[in-house]
Formats: structure tokens, sequence, C-alpha cells
């Protein structure tokens, strides 16, 4: 039996949801909320399988649920269901650490399909949305010159390339002193450079840095 959470603070859609779900034999609806603060409180409380959450609701939107739940340790995964199917939402619902996407436009089977998916350990994003999302990463790899580094690691290495001292790229970026030595010594060995003026000379080479800054 999947054990299942809802959260839409929109009552109609949210009942006829429920409706579909526990009319299916393999489901159970152990909760519904209408703010992510009730949310929340529910996954701890039932410690449900999947919760099925909107993005937009008051006292915490789903992506921000998604996320206090894997902070808490809890073994539910999300599935975001929602209206919106811009790239933005579907990359912050990645990075919150939902395991699926699907758009409130979706047919009941196709719904109930996702749902049993993710309740398997799968991944599961909605057709257009996958498209959308691979076509996303595709840019992403072509526009970057060191696709085995992280976003911060690229964006460190880009201010190295510009002149910036450890302590400049700190105050940059909002971080420790400690974590941009950190980075820089990931960009050094996974780029299997000696010091840092390699790392400049090959991060200019590639495009990176411009103009050095005046400090």
């Amino acid at each position: 039996m999947i054990r299942l959470i809802l959260a839409d603070d929109h009552p109609v859609f949210a009942s006829g949801l429920r409706a579909l779900l526990d009319s299916e034999q393999d489901m159970t609806v152990l909760a519904v909320a209408a703010t992510g603060e009730q949310a929340l409180r529910s996954a701890i409380e039932h410690r449900p399988d999947v919760a099925v959450l909107d993005v937009n609701m008051p006292g915490g939107d789903g992506l921000t649920v998604t996320s206090r739940m894997r902070a808490a340790g809890l073994p539910t995964r999300a599935l975001i269901l929602t209206m919106y199917d811009d790239d933005e939402n579907v990359l912050a619902a990645l990075r919150a650490g939902a395991h699926g996407y699907a758009l409130k436009g979706a047919g009941p089977e196709e719904i109930t399909a996702t749902v049993r998916a993710i309740a398997r350990g799968e991944a599961v994003f909605g057709a257009g949305v996958a498209t959308r999302l691979l076509a996303h990463f595709s840019k992403t790899v072509v526009a970057s010159p060191f696709p085995q580094l992280t976003e911060r690691e690229h964006e460190v290495l880009g201010l190295v390339a510009r002149g910036l001292d450890n302590t400049a790229i700190a105050r940059r970026l909002g971080v420790s002193g400690k974590t941009v030595r950190n980075h820089v010594s990931n960009v050094l060995t996974k780029l299997q450079l000696a010091d840092r003026p390699a790392a400049i000379v090959r991060a200019r080479e590639a495009g990176l840095g411009g103009a050095p800054e005046s400090r």
C-alpha cells in the first residue's frame, strides 16, 4: 500500500485529487494539507511514502516543504504537482530534492502512474517537462568549458581568472575564506593543475575572467 499525503490550497482540486488517489486499491491518503506548515507536520507525523505537493501555498511552498523533509531525514519522496511548467520551477524542484514534477493538466492515469513510479524509487517528469529539462542541461554543458566542475566551482574559477584573491572572492560570494580555499583546491584537482597561476592561464584560455578587476 502506497501511503500518501497531499498539499494544495485549492480545496476543490485537493478534494478531487484525494478522491482519485483513494480510489486506487494500492493507495491511501493519510492527510490533506492546505499550507506548507501543515504539509510538513503531516509528513513528520505520518512519514508517508509519497508527498504530492503544490508549488505555491501559504505558509511555505512545496519546494520548501520538500527541502525540509529531506533535511529532517524523512523517507518521503516528493512529487511536485503544479500548473507551472517553466524551467525555473523545475530546476528549483530538483535542487530541493523532489523526485517528480508533473502538471495539474495531466490525466488521471498519468498522475496515478507517476505516484506509483515515485513510490518505487524512480524519478519521474512529465514528457514536456523532461524534454525542456534535457534541452536546458544540454545548453549548460555546451556553454561550460569545464563540465566536470560544479556551478559554484566554475564561478570561483571565473573570479580567480579575474585576479581576485580568496578574501575578495569570499566577500563577493558571501562565504568563508575556508570555503573558497576548498573550492579552489577542488578546481585544481579536477583540472589537474599544479597551482593558482596555472588555473588562471587555463581559465583565460577558455574565455573566463575577462579583464582583471582592480581591488
